[in-house]
């Protein structure tokens, strides 16, 4: 018997052929399966890149755009603040500047106000009847209150003008500080507008989408501006019209000042011509008085010399009267003689006390005009020495004009140069 060869297996179960196929399939499906589904993760992963990366880039984009636009409209603001800025410092300037003019005004208010009450004082020196509540006195009193007035509000304006400027100041740090926020925040805007995923300096940020408790809404800062642009638009149109009344105020009340000083050195000239009118009819009067007084004093020593006479020719009537009484017996009768003599005593005596009561009389009148002749030289001394202070409460406000109304020498061409009749007046030969 033939020798058979031995075969060695693996002691593995081996499949058969239909299992063979059927595995082979299964791996073919799977690897179908596997690259269809790599197939599908690979177009899903492509699609997705690309949705991806053009949402991030429109997003980078869009995102761009409102950083450009936000720091163009704070650029806006920030130039309308700037220029809001400008004008308030130049109001403050000019405010300052009106300040300043009122206060320089209320210091040149002094002067005036001295002179007035120096001629007030001076005049209330008047003696006698000259010490009167004339005209230029009411005038002067009349100044003194206008000028008080002028100084106490101008004083007020003074103190409302500082307090505009404070509230100028207040406003003026209110945009200082909201150019220096929007610059700051345009800074930052620029700087975040140039960063990109390539940049060096970018990181993972804690809390990223945090928002900030002191974070507002667009629409409150809009608000906020808006507010803060009213508030200069109102404090610039309020100190305009309050600088321009300042102005207009002191204008007005310096012509106020000049126009009741020009009464009142109208009301001083008048009261020195009716002064001198007054005292040159008195002088004229006492001019008089003096030649009566001296034909006066003629006439009671005539009258004296005639009452001697007179009392030399009773003497005689009486004597011879009285001599003839010593006729012996019947030749002392009542003659005609005898009646006349007693007629002519009788007469001269009547004379003689009329010649009496004419001297008491002229005496008496004399006496009165020499009382009224030492009346008259302490009126007259009254006149002029108020007149000598009327000229010098004059001169001494003639220091008070200035500008336009110290070029003329005189009140007359003054006059003339404002009625405008110099055509009208002829020249002098």
């Amino acid at each position: 018997m033939a020798k058979s060869v031995t075969v060695y297996e693996k002691p593995v179960p081996h499949i058969g052929l239909p299992d063979w196929y059927a595995k082979q399939w299964e791996l073919q499906q799977s690897v179908g399966s596997r690259i269809s589904d790599a197939f599908e993760l690979r177009n899903s992963g492509r699609i997705i890149r690309s949705e991806t990366r053009v949402k991030t880039e429109w997003n980078t984009y869009m995102n761009n755009v409102r950083l450009a636009d936000r720091i163009t409209e704070l650029s806006k603001w920030g130039e309308l603040f700037e220029h809001l800025l400008t004008r308030l410092l130049s109001e403050i300037h000019l405010l300052k500047d009106e300040k300043a003019n009122t206060e320089r005004e209320i210091d040149t208010l002094n002067y005036p106000l001295q002179v007035t009450a120096e001629c007030i004082s001076m005049r209330d020196c008047r003696r006698g009847t000259e010490l009167t509540y004339d005209e230029a006195d009411t005038e002067l009193k009349k100044e003194l209150c206008i000028i008080e007035n002028v100084k106490t509000f101008l004083t007020d304006k003074v103190q409302a003008s500082w307090e505009k400027l404070n509230c100028l100041e207040e406003v003026k740090f209110k945009i200082n500080l909201d150019i220096e926020d929007k610059n700051e925040a345009i800074r930052i805007d620029k700087e975040k507008l140039e960063l990109d995923r390539t940049c060096a300096n970018i990181s993972y940020k804690p809390n990223a989408l945090k928002k900030l408790k002191n974070e507002i809404s667009y629409e409150s800062w809009i608000e906020h501006c808006n507010n803060l642009k009213i508030l200069a638009d109102n404090e610039l149109s309020d100190v305009y019209s309050f600088r321009e009344g300042m102005q207009v105020m002191r204008d007005r009340a310096n012509n106020d000042i000049k126009a009741q000083q020009d009464v009142t050195d109208f009301a001083l000239r008048k009261r020195i011509y009716q002064t001198q009118k007054a005292r040159n009819e008195l002088e004229w009067q006492k001019l008089k008085m003096h030649k009566e007084m001296e034909n006066l004093q003629k006439e009671i020593v005539r009258l004296e010399d005639e009452f001697l006479h007179k009392t030399d020719a009773i003497k005689c009537a009486e004597t011879r009267l009285e001599n003839r009484n010593y006729r012996p017996g019947f030749e002392l009768c009542e003659d005609e003689a005898q009646t006349g003599l007693r007629n002519e005593v009788l007469q001269l005596r009547k004379i003689e006390n009329e010649l009496a009561k004419a001297i008491e009389n002229a005496k008496a009148t004399y006496n009165g005009l020499e009382s009224l002749l030492l009346r008259v030289d302490r009126n007259l001394e009254d006149k002029q020495h108020s007149l000598s202070t009327d000229i010098m409460c004059l001169d001494m406000r003639s220091t008070l004009k200035t500008g336009d109304r110290t070029k003329l020498p005189n009140e007359t061409d003054r006059n003339i140069v404002l009625t405008r009749m110099e055509k009208e007046i002829p020249l002098e030969s």
